[in-house]
Order: C-alpha cells, then sequence, then structure tokens
C-alpha cells in the first residue's frame, strides 16, 4: 500500500459486502504486520492500517449506513450501534497518533485497538453486511462497492512532503483529512446522492 495505485485484491470486488469483508481480513492481518515490525518499520506499517482504517470506516459512514438506515427493519439501531462502537475506536486511535508510535504504551494500546475494530467489524458482519445483502439488489450493491472503490484509489498512500518526522506525517494526512477527501470522492462517484 506504499503507492497510488489502488489495492489491487480489492478492485475485483463488485459486491460492497464482499469488498468490505476483505477490507475486513486486510484490517486484520495489518494489525499483525504493526504489531510484529521492527521499531523502525512500525511508524510505517501503522500509517499504512490508520489510512486502510479511515477509508474504510468513512466510506461506511457514507455509503453502507445510510442504506442500512433505510433497508433493514431496525436499521437506526443497527448503524447507530456501529457509529458508537467506530466513535469509541476512533478516540483510542486518536490518542495513540498524539502518543505516536515510540510511546511506551503504544503495543498495549494497539492491543486495544485491535480489540475494539475486529470487535465492531464482527458486529457489521452479524448484524449489518447479512441484512443488507439480503435486502438490497446486486446493482444497489455494485453501486455502493464503486464508491468504496473510489475512495481506496484517492486516498493518501505516501509521506506528505516537507513533513521529515513519522509522527508528525501520520498526524497530518489521517484520519480527518482522509476522510474528508473521501467524502467528496464518494459523493462523486455515487453520482451527487449523498
Amino acid at each position: 500500500m506504499g503507492d497510488d495505485r489502488p489495492v489491487p485484491e480489492l478492485m475485483g470486488e463488485n459486491d460492497v459486502v464482499d469488498l468490505l469483508l476483505r477490507q475486513h481480513s486486510m484490517i486484520r492481518d495489518m494489525f499483525d504486520e504493526v504489531e510484529k515490525a521492527p521499531a523502525d518499520k512500525r511508524a510505517e506499517a501503522f500509517r499504512s492500517l490508520v489510512r486502510l482504517l479511515a477509508v474504510h470506516e468513512t466510506a461506511e459512514e457514507e455509503i453502507v449506513h445510510p442504506y442500512a438506515r433505510h433497508k433493514l427493519d431496525d436499521g437506526d439501531a443497527v448503524v447507530d450501534d456501529r457509529l458508537k462502537e467506530e466513535n469509541e475506536a476512533k478516540q483510542l486511535l486518536t490518542r495513540m497518533e498524539e502518543a505516536g508510535v515510540e510511546d511506551p504504551r503504544f503495543l498495549a494500546d494497539l492491543t486495544l485497538l485491535r480489540g475494539a475494530v475486529l470487535a465492531h467489524a464482527e458486529n457489521e458482519e452479524r448484524h449489518e453486511f447479512t441484512a443488507l445483502r439480503a435486502r438490497t439488489s446486486e446493482a444497489e450493491r455494485r453501486a455502493m462497492a464503486a464508491g468504496v472503490k473510489a475512495a481506496e484509489a484517492m486516498a493518501p498512500t505516501h509521506p506528505h512532503a516537507g513533513v521529515e518526522s513519522a509522527t508528525k506525517n501520520l498526524l497530518v494526512g489521517t484520519p480527518l483529512a482522509i476522510m474528508d477527501r473521501v467524502r467528496d470522492v464518494i459523493r462523486d462517484a455515487m453520482g451527487g446522492k449523498n
């Protein structure tokens, strides 16, 4: 994920549920990569994880959750629960970004973040994705997948010029700046429907 190209293994997915499940798998793997990375490579691995988390959650907030609110019988409750989980993980992520990968608590916080993110992913898969697949058409899921892919393609994948430290570089680019860019790209890809 260190260049400007979209992630190839995600580009072939034409169903948003399949695409998001694939991203969940990638996120699980990336947590392992960050944890196992040598100290001098940890910031880069963490930056890649944060980037994917930011793109993934923004795409869900802009595309998947609105569909779920309207398509599922208890859509508001399902989405509100997912947003609460996302917010708790974002707060921990923000604290981790502020402290940096050199912080002595980083690996302990990474374990907490992993637990929160993976529990959230499991809840999405069980309560939201299964119902969405059953209640949306193939065309709807293809349109949502196009928006998610557009978000993935536009997210920054390289260090920001003029920001020399890995920690500062991470703070400049994610997650809020990525989320703003991704929202714009999603709206364009979805034909201004959001």
